[in-house]
């Protein structure tokens, strides 16, 4: 047998809390579709939301659903209202109503750095420069001899000049930092910030949201005005709390963890970026060398910021190469990238489909393919917006077949996300890494309150015979253990690209 456990159904079956628990992304057009049109949709998400709390998670972060010309979304139209493409408010409502149900928390994405150019406020704004709203964006004329405009470098000699974009038959320019279709919105404006203030609380109240997920949170102002970015979010956060008390925000800051830090004033769940990449370095080298050791080192920095913080961890997500094609396809390392992510600290995200393996590179369409629930004759949740490249009926094993077959990477997933919503060490215990002498062996220990918990990750391929040094000698209870791993007279045998958990 893969797996083997010492937990039982009479144990207590939920140790995690939320938002400590595991949050699940999803890329709405491409997850499940309900009605046939061959894109996903909000009444498709709620039909697989027995699926979600069967898998264990207790949140899911919605990309963007507000209306937008773009299949990704995140050029937003209207910030009050639905996709046509994925429902009605009211069908929004009844999703949060059944997630709730299940205990599922709800995080939609809101992206506040920038609308479309084809939101109503910047036409209006365009077409007549005494509008409401043209405060709203950032503006400068083609001739401004200024080098400084509210922080942002304008003139023809700027080597910022591609965040600046010309208003066709006008000598105005305005400031769009990703591309003219995404306008930057001006924070400087107290309309604006009023009219954020709006949305959010509407979404918190009126839909009955649990949080956000905050797009390009680093980028509100300017690289030049840090300080403005960090006390933006901090008058964000303290508004949102008027409408609900524990409203969750996670921001976006990709960045080294010195820029970071100082976000967590205000943005009490940052996602780790450095975690990812270092998770993904370990398993493609099977070298365990420092990456317990700088998780823990980042993690003491953060915490000095702010105590409370939430470690959004993950291995991948919408911007980057999927998990399985990071590790070239290796089923094995992909099991190992999943195992460190859920035993190490943090609050785990899981990007749609890496629990089944699914693969993809960029461009971007290339990383948010259709989810592959069954066969393709028996499918009738599968999303056909696009023509898959990489997720297909001969390269992706749909789930279905993965949750009959006890050694797939779906039944990986559970096993481990079971194994640690049920574990409080695992979920909130602090960390302690044990050197060895093994390159390919990772050891740390997690511990809270009373509960002890000793992880052993072989990330080789050659198996491992370890002794276990005299500081973690009282662990002689094997909690959990993958392809016969197993404890003998203080001695553990853990084979090629497998996990031993002991108790004492």
């Amino acid at each position: 047998m893969l797996f083997s456990s010492l937990f039982t159904n009479a144990q207590p079956a939920q140790a995690s809390q939320w938002p400590r628990g595991i949050t699940y992304e999803i890329f709405v057009q491409s997850f499940a579709d309900s009605n046939g049109d061959g894109i996903g949709d909000i009444k498709g998400m709620t039909s697989k939301l027995d699926y979600l709390q069967n898998l264990g998670v207790g949140a899911v972060w919605l990309m963007p659903i507000n209306p937008s010309p773009s299949y990704h979304k995140y050029d937003v139209t209207d910030y009050y209202g639905i996709h046509p493409d994925y429902g009605t408010l009211e069908d929004f409502k009844e999703f949060t109503r059944e997630a709730h149900k299940r205990n599922i928390k709800v995080v939609i994405d809101m992206v506040l750095n920038h609308s479309s150019s084809k939101h109503p406020w910047f036409l209006d704004a365009v077409k007549n420069e005494n509008s409401p709203y043209r405060e709203y964006y950032v503006w400068t004329h083609k001739d401004d001899p200024q080098t400084q405009k509210d922080g942002r470098p304008t003139g023809a000699d700027s080597d910022n000049t591609r965040h600046w974009h010309q208003v066709e038959g006008s000598d105005y320019l305005y400031y769009g930092y990703f591309y003219g279709g995404m306008p930057d919105l001006n924070f400087d404006s107290p309309k604006l910030r009023a009219e954020v203030f709006k949305i959010g609380k509407y979404w918190l109240t009126e839909m009955g949201v649990d949080g956000f997920r905050l797009d390009a949170a680093r980028h509100i102002f300017p690289d030049e005005r840090p300080h403005d970015n960090h006390q933006w979010w901090v008058y964000f956060l303290n508004e949102m709390k008027k409408a609900k008390k524990d409203v969750y925000l996670v921001g976006e800051v990709w960045a080294p963890a010195d820029i970071v830090g100082p976000y967590l004033k205000g943005l009490p769940a940052l996602f780790n970026f450095d975690m990812g990449f270092a998770i993904t370095k370990a398993v493609n080298e099977e070298q365990a060398g420092d990456l317990v050791a700088n998780h823990k080192k980042i993690r003491a920095f953060y915490q000095s910021v702010n105590p409370e913080y939430v470690d959004a961890t993950f291995l991948t997500n919408h911007d980057q190469n999927r998990i399985m094609s990071a590790v070239n396809g290796d089923l094995h390392k992909a099991k190992m990238a999943a195992a460190l992510l859920l035993t190490l600290p943090g609050s785990p995200y899981l990007y749609y489909g890496e629990e089944i393996g699914m693969t993809g590179k960029k461009p971007d369409e290339k990383i948010r393919e259709p989810f592959l629930w069954d066969r393709k004759a028996r499918d009738k949740a599968r999303t056909s917006w696009m023509t898959p490249t990489y997720n297909t009926e001969g390269t992706t094993v749909p789930l279905a077949a993965q949750q009959k077959d006890k050694n797939s990477l779906f039944n990986h997933y559970k096993s481990f996300i079971a194994l640690r919503n049920r574990s409080k060490a695992l979920t909130y215990g602090e960390l302690s890494p044990i050197a060895t002498e093994t390159a390919g062996l990772s050891v740390f220990e997690r511990k809270h309150q009373e509960e002890s918990v000793l992880v052993l990750h072989n990330l080789s391929k050659a198996a491992v015979t370890y002794k276990l040094p005299q500081e973690v000698t009282g662990f002689q209870k094997v909690l959990f253990s993958t392809n016969g791993a197993r404890l003998k007279a203080g001695e553990v045998t853990i084979p090629a690209y497998s996990s031993l958990l002991l108790s004492k």
